[in-house]
């Protein structure tokens, strides 16, 4: 247990960083190091996910108030229209694909990430300005493609969520950050709901206690990791963390 608390710790700081909670990184750790097979590791991964962004919740909505959040209720609700049914359909996915698929499958959405990654932290993200009309359905579609890459890697989503808040609806930063939280919860429970109805869930029942200290391990990491903030430049640091997730994706490929 030692070894996994540690392993939690460690992705915890990597994502206190850089603000996230770390899961992107955590799912390569479950398969390489820990020995989980593709579906466990994703549903072991959402379940800390979901521990994770419940108890960041609390600070980001103190950093950012809850009347600004609030304020752009509309934003949430038309990404959680697609956001819930792709993260249903994904988890579908999850459970019906061959092993062999599933990793081919993460190594491209790990890929994905590291892109999301690089562009979020290193770029300034414009808004496009698109007329209601058109901004509602994208943000559906958007949302539910969110929905399905959450659920299939067992992440929050926030390194995609935020871009797209930002994106689409002209949002600053820090509260498209808290945005996504909201976001991101109720689609876990619903990815959560869905992996629970396939006989793999039991890995989850199986590995509690595995869970429980590896979840603590990543509050405590990210906790750790907010104080770090300013030590390493993002110039740095978001390159460093892209070629981790890069590396992670090559051997997710030719895991078999």
């Amino acid at each position: 247990m030692p070894l996994a608390f540690g392993a939690g710790a460690a992705i915890g700081v990597l994502g206190g960083m850089i603000g996230l909670g770390g899961a992107e990184f955590r799912l390569p750790l479950l398969i390489g190091l820990f020995g989980f097979a593709a579906l466990s590791a994703v549903i072991l991964n959402k379940a800390m996910s979901l521990v994770v962004v419940l108890a960041a919740l609390p600070a980001r909505l103190a950093a950012v108030s809850a009347s600004e959040v609030t304020a752009h209720w509309t934003v949430a609700a038309n990404l959680l229209a697609g956001s819930l049914l792709g993260a249903w359909a994904g988890a579908s996915w999850a459970v019906r694909m061959r092993s062999s698929t599933l990793y081919k499958v993460l190594a491209a959405l790990m890929v994905l990430m590291a892109a999301a990654l690089m562009v979020t932290h290193l770029t300034t993200v414009g808004t496009l300005a698109m007329p209601l009309w058109a901004q509602i359905p994208c943000g559906v579609v958007a949302g539910f493609g969110i929905g399905v890459v959450a659920a299939i890697m067992g992440v929050a989503g926030g390194e995609l969520l935020i871009p797209t808040i930002v994106l689409l609806f002209g949002i600053d930063i820090k509260t498209a950050g808290s945005l996504s939280l909201l976001v991101s919860l109720p689609t876990m429970l619903v990815a959560f709901a869905r992996y629970s109805r396939d006989g793999s869930f039991a890995v989850l029942g199986a590995n509690l206690r595995f869970t429980a200290v590896m979840a603590a391990g990543s509050i405590a990491g990210a906790l750790l990791g907010g104080l770090l903030l300013d030590v390493f430049s993002e110039l740095v640091l978001i390159p460093a963390l892209a070629v981790i997730l890069l590396v992670s994706s090559v051997k997710l490929a030719r895991h078999n």
